[in-house]
């Protein structure tokens, strides 16, 4: 008999090991191609506006009529040189600026081979043309890129053509004069132009890759280190997050690949973020609940399966509520915005799946030996205790149940209660200390502290209308100096009526002389030409030759008198438009400029459309996981203040003290998306475990008792989270450090005074009838009994 069960638990135990080696191996499979493939996500990438609008809106349909003026789409990279103590070019340096010109031509294309383009000329439509300015001080080379051999990504790294023809027109710059160069010719040059600022957002995005990633899991795991005080788990929880990675990396390139979805660098930043985050997020829950059951059984096995269980409740509606709530971004107009929705649940799904699987795997190597991966605060089986399979399986679905004597951080003492007062307004629970005193302050001042956080946190959302999310311009989206901005502003201080990418107006033929004064004539217009088939020396420049007519259609160049790519452009092309639309009805308005105007506006018509099905999505969630329709109310409020309170204090940030220039529409809305559906998740971490104690004690010492429980290990996730968003801010980009500052600062709200002061304290006063219409919201509850190892 006892060699029968002997037999038994070794094949049991065979069987064990078998399944953890295999999740093991699955995963670190998955590492080595999703690996591969979360490297090559930059490779995939769309970072251009148009490619992000619907066919709906005009400046699309404007730029396919326009494609027909022309046999080939350009890409337009322009250098331009001036003297660098401001005088006026000597015939010596114009000389060296054709020079310069001519060598074009031949400025190889690093890392290209076969039949691939091997230099600039091999990208070019046409040989580099050399225009002086009027005032003699700067010179124009307008090099003009086959738009679609431009966008085709060549050479071993798989880098765009457009990106290595900017790279070599600048080393080509730097170079001597001897080899074609105009170093040392007392002229400063600059390459801008769309293929410019194309070149150089990718180079800012080129971060995401490496710096991104490596700065938030560093301070991920300075954080771990402080939480778990051991050398070893906080590697576990890292693998866990950076396998979880691998596997959202490998899904969304192959989905970008093959055009199911659009990947912009900005999504792919908030990808590796989000899974980063979520993951340790979720790590630490069960981790700690992990914990706790390893002082209730000696066997580790018992003690994960019964984790996972109490656990698995909590981390599904968490990720299903950010999953559902990201999905709404699907109803964009954007395809960024739609693209983004999927991108970042197909993340929250690894993060979820790593969590619930990889991690337990390694907990468990081991076996019986497995709690050596908490040394050297290694957890032990105290008093009674069951392995017995068939034991009851724990209630608490978020925090830790057993006292950790040594002050566990992540530690919790839901069941054991020792101290604990029998009245509604003190707590002590063994091993967290700090939290229960928290708890008790709340509980003997619940009035007060959530009306005095009401009030702080409405205060500070007063200040959201201050905050300008009405566009800004590409030269202001980068906020380190680069070269593309800089001969923006040579081009428009020596280039009058030259632009970069002027606003193009197409309109029927008859309209043509009634176009081009209203064009001229509109505000912030410098110059209006008609397109002609004869060439022109630089765009939006005049060319000779008869207007081209298409279809009984003319194509107008507008020059604006700002930068195309600024926002001041932007509200020109807005005033272009309805000059245009008067005089000519059927006249579209297109180009850079306008494609950013029809971006903006919508973003701002998405703000007006997902912002609402957001709430009333998480809203019926909260509704169904608690089954309370006044908890739920009283959650999503308490979320939505939180958001203002956080995008308020930033609007003050940006325009104060960092001098932002402005916001895109996408930052409030993608701010909101992240932060009610994140903050949304600490609640129901609390509010889960609030329920399961106020079945046996009531709503008011179970909400004191779960806030004591709770508080260490959601403020850990909380900070851990905010810390990871917060790593966004070494992109050197606009959109992203905002929504790093928005986010990061938002989390620690939610974290530190809605879930610990302004929630708990609401629902402390409200009593039994926060969970209206439940039996819960009259008081019925299951009579209070001891909670033992085994009865838990």
């Amino acid at each position: 008999m006892l060699s029968n069960r002997a037999r038994g638990n070794r094949g049991r135990g065979l069987l064990r090991g078998l399944v953890i080696l295999a999740a093991i191996g699955v995963w670190l499979a998955i590492g080595a191609f999703g690996g591969q493939a979360q490297g090559s996500l930059s490779s995939v990438q769309t970072n251009d506006d148009a490619a992000f609008l619907p066919a709906s809106a005009e400046s699309t349909q404007a730029a396919a009529l326009a494609e027909e003026f022309t046999d080939s789409e350009t890409l337009p990279a322009l250098v331009v040189a001036e003297t660098s103590d401001g005088s006026e070019l000597t015939r010596e340096q114009l000389a060296d600026v054709q020079a310069f010109a001519d060598s074009i031509a031949d400025a190889p294309l690093e890392g290209t081979s076969g039949d691939e383009p091997r230099t600039v000329g091999d990208l070019s439509i046409a040989d580099p043309v050399v225009v002086p300015s009027e005032d003699g001080q700067a010179a124009l080379v307008v090099v003009s890129l086959d738009a679609a051999q431009a966008s085709e990504d060549v050479g071993a790294d798989e880098t765009s053509g457009s990106e290595l023809a900017v790279a070599a027109l600048r080393a080509l710059a730097a170079a001597d004069a001897s080899d074609g160069g105009l170093a040392g010719t007392g002229l400063d040059a600059w390459v801008t132009g769309p293929a410019g600022f194309v070149a150089d957002l990718v180079s800012a995005f080129g971060a995401i890759d490496t710096v991104l990633l490596l700065v938030a899991l560093g301070a991920v795991l300075v954080i771990l280190a402080l939480v778990y005080r051991s050398p070893f788990l906080p590697f576990v929880v890292i693998l866990t997050a950076v396998l979880a990675l691998c596997l959202a990396g490998l899904a969304v390139y192959h989905l970008a690949a093959n055009d199911v979805l659009t990947l912009n660098g900005q999504s792919q930043g908030i990808l590796s973020i989000l899974v980063v985050g979520a993951s340790v997020d979720y790590a630490l829950l069960l981790v700690a609940r992990y914990r706790e059951e390893l002082r209730a059984t000696s066997s580790p096995y018992t003690a994960m399966r019964r984790a996972v269980r109490a656990s698995i409740e909590p981390i599904a509606a968490s990720a299903g509520t950010v999953i559902v709530g990201l999905l709404c971004l699907l109803l964009s107009d954007l395809s960024s915005n739609r693209s983004l929705g999927p991108v970042a649940a197909i993340g929250i799904v690894a993060a979820f799946l790593s969590a619930t699987t990889l991690l337990p795997a390694m907990l468990l190597v081991g076996g019986r030996r497995a709690r050596w991966v908490f040394w050297p605060r290694v957890p032990h089986a105290v008093g009674k205790h069951s392995d017995a399979p068939d034991a009851p399986e724990p209630v608490d679905p978020t925090g830790d149940t057993v006292g950790d004597p040594g002050g566990d951080t992540t530690g919790g003492t839901a069941g054991d209660t020792a101290g604990d007062t029998a009245d509604d307004t003190h707590v002590e629970v063994a091993g967290h200390g700090v939290w229960s005193r928290v708890a008790g302050f709340v509980g003997r001042h619940d009035r007060v502290v959530w009306v005095v956080t009401a009030v702080v946190l409405a205060a500070g959302a007063a200040f959201v209308p201050t905050l300008d999310a009405n566009g800004t311009g590409d030269s202001e989206v980068f906020l380190t100096q680069v070269d593309s901005v800089d001969g923006e502003e040579v081009l428009t201080r020596h280039f009058e009526g030259v632009s970069a990418q002027p606003a193009i107006v197409i309109a029927p033929e008859a309209d043509a002389d009634a176009v081009v004064e209203a064009a001229e004539g509109s505000d912030g217009i410098t110059a209006a030409t008609v397109v002609t088939d004869q060439p022109a020396t630089a765009p939006g420049m005049p060319a000779e030759g008869d207007p081209l007519v298409v279809d009984g259609q003319v194509r107008v160049d507008v020059t604006t008198e700002a930068p195309s790519d600024s926002q001041a452009a932007v509200e020109a092309v807005a005033d272009l438009r309805t000059a245009v639309h008067d005089v000519s009805p059927d006249a579209l308005v297109g180009g850079a400029a306008a494609e950013r105007l029809d971006t903006q506006l919508a973003g701002q018509h998405d703000l007006r459309v997902i912002v609402p099905v957001v709430l009333a999505v998480i809203l019926l969630i909260l509704v169904l996981l608690l089954r309370s329709v006044l908890a739920a109310v009283l959650l999503m409020a308490a979320n939505v203040l939180s958001f203002g309170f956080a995008l308020g204090v930033s609007a003050v940030v940006f325009n104060h003290v960092l001098d932002f220039p402005g916001a895109d529409p996408a930052v409030p809305l993608y701010a909101f998306c992240f932060l009610v559906a994140l903050g949304v998740d600490y609640s129901i971490f609390l509010m889960t475990r609030v329920r399961e104690e106020s079945l046996r004690v009531g709503t008011r010492r179970g909400v004191l008792r779960g806030l004591a429980v709770t508080g260490s290990v959601i403020t850990s996730a909380g900070v851990v989270l905010a810390a990871t968003f917060a790593a966004l801010g070494v992109i050197p980009l606009l959109f992203l450090a905002q929504l790093a500052v928005i986010v990061a600062f938002g989390v620690l709200v939610d974290t530190l005074v809605v879930r610990s002061l302004l929630v708990p304290a609401l629902v402390h006063d409200v009593g039994d009838r926060v969970w209206w219409p439940s039996r819960l919201g009259r008081g019925t509850r299951a009579p209070e009994r001891a909670v033992t190892p085994s009865s838990r």
